[in-house]
């Protein structure tokens, strides 16, 4: 599983026309899933997520995490994540995984950081063409790759 993580003072989904989800200050987080990932990439990823220590604290340093700030997170899937660019000028996206498994797993990674947060997250609709719209909270983003912990 791959995050690409925005510190951000509000974002939001709009599909076709009309707003689906919204957060103010805290994190969004687009996830891609492959045929690899497993359980265990969600449990990993939830704890890095909730536990990057991103945002300032009383002296401006990064030092607090989401929950210490009480910000809101939003997860959107994002399958482009994975894409292969070794080759010619379009992407590739074989690593992606196929929507019998990327669907239960994105759920599922939902449901993990909903219960590891003690509240609802914000999503997008997964599979849907969906308008992300953010306003960054200074130069603060963040990629992990579950299948390099390192």
């Amino acid at each position: 599983m791959r995050l690409l993580i925005q510190r951000v003072k509000r974002a939001s989904v709009t599909i076709a026309g009309e707003e689906f989800s919204r957060i103010g200050q805290g994190l969004l987080a687009f996830v891609g899933i492959e045929e690899a990932d497993t359980a265990a990439d969600i449990e990993w990823l939830t704890g890095k997520l909730l536990r990057l220590r991103i945002f300032d604290d009383e002296q401006g340093v990064m030092n607090l995490d989401v929950q210490q700030v009480a910000g809101e997170v939003m997860i959107v899937s994002q399958f482009t994540l994975h894409a292969s660019t070794k080759k010619g000028n379009r992407p590739s996206y074989f690593r992606a995984a196929a929507e019998t498994i990327s669907r239960p797993m994105y759920e599922e990674f939902v449901a993990s950081v909903e219960a590891a947060l003690g509240r609802s997250v914000a999503t997008g609709s997964f599979g849907a063409d969906m308008a992300v719209e953010l306003v960054n909270d200074g130069p603060v983003t963040i990629w992990i790759d579950s299948q390099n912990k390192e």
